[in-house]
């Protein structure tokens, strides 16, 4: 089974087989998986507030980390690519119990740079919570 079949066959699901102990620990529910492009759903939890109450910057940025490199797995490219930068933008707050989702997009993939986006959303994807840009090689 490829990388993106065993994201695919989680659809609907927490994603809790991966490979990342990270994402096992975030624990996102796949809602889609396309070649380059995933949506994940994470439920923000009490452990993830920084101390006014709001998620964390650091929990943003590693989901954002996190799911972009599941993205690369989706491209099921024999090597294996890391992130060398990482650019966030933060938005907007999201608060304890509230559902977030996260979108990735591959940019540009050249032979041997792959630049890829994510977006963190509210639930009804009214309002955009962060967006975080990388590079991987």
């Amino acid at each position: 089974m490829s990388q993106l079949e065993l994201l695919k066959s989680f659809i609907g699901q927490e994603f809790r087989v991966s490979p990342s102990p990270l994402m096992r620990w975030l624990n996102p529910t796949i809602i889609s998986a396309k070649k380059g492009n995933l949506v994940f759903q994470y439920q923000v939890r009490p452990e993830w507030l920084n101390p006014i109450g709001n998620l964390h910057g650091g929990i943003t940025a590693a989901i954002i980390d996190d799911i972009l490199g599941a993205t690369m797995f989706s491209l099921d490219e024999p090597a294996f690519f890391t992130t060398i930068n990482n650019v966030i933008d933060y938005f907007s707050v999201a608060k304890p119990d509230q559902i977030i989702i996260a979108e990735t997009f591959v940019i540009k993939h050249g032979k041997q740079f792959i630049n890829a986006e994510c977006n963190i959303w509210n639930n009804e994807r009214t309002r955009l919570i962060a967006k975080g840009k990388s590079n991987f090689f």
